[in-house]
Order: structure tokens, then sequence, then C-alpha cells
């Protein structure tokens, strides 16, 4: 029998569109700090800490130092496998089985779950770990308080040896009177897509019931590139062509309803997936009308009324029944009835090349974040953020100048052949076609307005000359 500690595994991919416009695909769900200022992501993090050993962590290559900031908030270190495309979590996992030893028992995490009681919920890992060492593969259920149609189901079966309860059958996300009938059975849970087993018994079960998703994941990793980087993370990157000429599904389709050894162990602690704005608006104290307020939100004679708005007043009037999501570039208003649609919304406003579906006005880099505050003919206006000691890369543009003035912290310029300091409230120009450079050499936040003025402003229009982040792109 493993002797072998558990070594979490956390899914981090997953765009959050249901959650959109404050989780976009280029800055997810699960990066956002949406939960007493922290992200979902850091809270897993925090959560499986108490393993006490290093993660394992399957991200998409755009979010690589996304994921790199959160291992270092919450003082983890990992390693992290970074998946050129999104191929669902039957790949995910795959990949994961393959970076492990063979007899690694593996913790599958969603990064973007919330469960408050860490301590039951590594208890309830623990009940598990008999199963999964008996070679089975291990689901978490949820006790269900309501008739959910936004969740798939698990049926459970007889009592195992090692005091599990075997899974009879894995049902789809069933409408209202399917989700009545379920509960009413007292014998399914929720199926919170948590899972545990050896790496062995994974490889295995993929081999039988996707083999072709597996070899693809092996080719994949057998041409993997590595990055050691500071801070002990190491990026694996598989190789592209390999692992993009793999199908897309999920594990439980590609291998649970078919395998026959899946067994599962229920959790009595508050978990949700954070799925939808009600799950979040749930995360809130009511008032006595019912309404619920994040941020500078006023409801009057409103009833029933969500309201995020954590920049700017927004006041909700005579409402019921409400969603009111207040962002810097973009509002939703939805009846809490279509929540779940709102990803429908999102698909179109992508069809439709708008800009705001996928990518909001402040946009993470690996170096810090930039806020688009204005923009118009032929100019555009940026706040800039650059962490302690960080810097961009040197580059040049052809079509546009740069006016930089410092309002926090202390730059330092490189700009042609010469380099000096800026403090705050002076400024310095670069012209069109200078190669030039913006460090923070200080150990606080350097914060500058960057005025932008040229015939072409797109964020193409960068030349790098020299990347401490193997850049290419913007």
């Amino acid at each position: 029998m493993s002797t072998r500690p558990i070594i979490p595994v956390i899914l981090c991919g997953g765009s959050g569109t249901r959650l959109w416009p404050l989780s976009r695909k280029s800055f997810p769900k699960q990066f956002v700090p949406l939960i007493g200022g922290r992200s979902l992501l850091q809270l897993t993090l925090e959560r499986v800490a108490g393993l006490g050993q290093g993660v394992l962590a399957i991200a998409a290559e755009e979010h690589r130092f996304l994921v790199a900031d959160a291992l270092a908030v919450a003082d983890v270190t990992g390693t992290v496998i970074l998946e050129p495309a999104p191929r669902n979590t039957a790949a995910a996992m795959a990949l994961a089985g393959l970076q492990a030893d063979a007899d690694d028992v593996l913790l599958f995490c969603p990064a973007d779950h919330h469960i408050p009681d860490s301590q039951c919920f590594l208890q309830t890992v623990a009940q598990g770990l008999p199963a999964a060492l008996a070679g089975a593969i291990v689901t978490f259920g949820i006790a269900p308080s309501f008739p959910s149609t936004a969740y798939g189901y698990i049926e459970q079966g007889v009592i195992r040896a090692d005091g599990s309860r075997q899974a009879a059958r894995f049902i789809e996300k069933p409408d209202a009177a399917k989700a009545e009938q379920l509960l009413l059975s007292g014998q399914v849970y929720w199926n919170a897509g948590i899972f545990l087993c050896q790496a062995k018994t994974l490889l295995d079960a993929i081999a039988c019931h996707a083999p072709d998703i597996l070899a693809a994941c092996r080719q994949a990793m057998g041409k993997a590139r590595r990055e050691t980087v500071p801070g002990s993370q190491v990026f694996i990157r598989p190789e592209t062509e390999s692992f993009t000429a793999c199908r897309t599904q999920s594990i439980d389709h590609a291998v649970l309803e078919h395998h026959a050894d899946v067994a599962v162990v229920p959790f009595a602690g508050q978990w949700s997936d954070v799925g939808s704005w009600n799950v979040v608006a749930e995360l809130a104290d009511p008032d006595r009308q019912g309404n619920r307020i994040h941020g500078r939100g006023v409801a009057h004679l409103a009833r029933d009324t969500f309201i995020h708005a954590p920049h700017r007043p927004v006041v909700a009037l005579g409402t019921e029944n409400l969603l009111i999501i207040d962002t810097p570039d973009a509002v939703l208003i939805a009846h809490r009835d279509y929540a779940e649609q709102v990803k429908d919304v999102v698909a179109r406003l992508e069809a439709e090349c708008c800009g705001e579906a996928i990518t909001h006005r402040k946009v993470a880099r690996p170096w810090g974040w930039y806020d688009a505050i204005d923009i118009g003919d032929r100019f555009q206006v940026k706040r800039i953020g650059i962490k302690p000691g960080a810097s961009l890369s040197l580059q040049k543009h052809h079509h546009r100048a740069e006016h930089w003035v410092v309002v926090k912290g202390t730059a330092e310029i490189t700009r042609g052949e010469e380099t000096f300091l800026l403090a705050e409230n002076q400024s310095t120009y670069i012209p069109i076609g200078e190669v030039h450079r913006l460090r923070n050499p200080g150990k606080v936040m350097l914060e500058i307005i960057e005025i932008q003025s040229g015939s072409y402003l797109g964020e193409d229009d960068i030349v790098r000359l020299a990347d401490h982040y193997g850049r290419k792109d913007s």
C-alpha cells in the first residue's frame, strides 16, 4: 500500500463566462478577488496547503503569470502545466497523471470553488484515501439542499468495504421536475468535480475508456519544455501540435460514466462552485427586503435585488429579483431567473466582435497591470502599475510617441543610450521609434500615467528587443 502523501492538483482552466462582466476570458473568475479581497484560486491554494505539499496546477498558457502570482501570494510552491489550448478536464487530468509518479495520490480540485471549512474538507479527503489506495477513483458528493438544475448528480450505490459508497451512476444536469425527483429520492449528491486517485489508476482508466486522449497527452508531454523561474516555480509546456489534436471532453463523460470502480464520499461542509451571479449573491447577507449589496450599491424601494458595485454608486429604485453588476467598462442587468444564460450573452458579444466580452479595461501583465482610462482619435491615456523590481520589455514603437508622468514611487527610465531616475510628479517623453524601457527599482508599487499619441495605438505596435518574461506579444 502506498505511503506517499496526497498531491493537490489545481485545475485552473475555465473562462467563467456566467460571471461576466466581472469574469472574462482574459481574467477568469478564479483569479478575480471575489471573496474577502482574495481570489478563489488563492483560497483553494490556502485550503490544500494543509496537506503540507507543493501543488501541481493545470492552467492556460495565457494565465501563467496570474497563477504564478497566486502561488506567491499563498506562499505555495508548485509546478504549473500550461495548456496551449483548452481541452476540458479529461486532458487536463491526463497531463497531471503523466507528470506524477505512478503511485502518487492526486487530489483534483477545481480552482473556482468556495469551501469555507478547510478542516472539514481535509477530513473528508482523508475518508476517501482508503478507496483511492484500493484502486478506485473517488469523487466527493455534496448533499443537495434544493433541486438544482445547474449541477450534475451522482446516485449512490452499495456501501464498499472501505466505507465509501459505490457510485451507481452519473446524471446530467436535470430539468426542474427531474431535479425534484432526484432530491426526494434521498440517494443522490451534487457532483462537485473533486476527485482523489492514484496516478496509475487514473491513467489506466483513461487508457481503457479514452485511449485517444491519453495518447495525445502522452505525446505532448513527451515533447514538453520545462522552465524554472524564481520562487521555485516550474512551468511545463506540453508540445502544442500534439495537444491541440486532442479532443475536448470532460472526465465525467470520457471516463467516469463508463468506469466500474468509482467511489463516492459525501462532503458535509458548505460548498459552492461560484458558478453564477445567483450563487455570488448568496454569499452576501440580505437586508429585510432580501436585497444583497456589494460595494457602493443602494437599493431603494427594491426587493430581492443584488448589486455588485465596487467602483461607483449604483442605485436600484423599485426593482425586484434583479442582478445588477457594474464594472468600469460594462454593466449587466439580469433577472435572477436568467442567471445561467449570461454565457449565451457573452457568446453573442463575442460573435459581434465586442472586445469587452473577453478583456477588461484593466489588464494584468507579468510586471503589473495597465488600465486604459481614455481613448480617442490619435490618443490614449493609461494608468500603469509596475511591481517592485519588475520592468517592461526593452522596446520601441513605429506609430506612437509616449509621455510618462510618475504619480507614485520611483521610475528608472531607459531612453536610447541614457538611463535616469524619475521621482513623483516628474515626467519624460519617448519619441516615435526610440528604444525605451520602464523599470521599478524601488520597494513599493510604481504608478505612472502614460499618454500615447500617434496614428496607430494598438497593443501589437511593440517591437521587443529584450524581455524578462519570454513574451513575443504584448
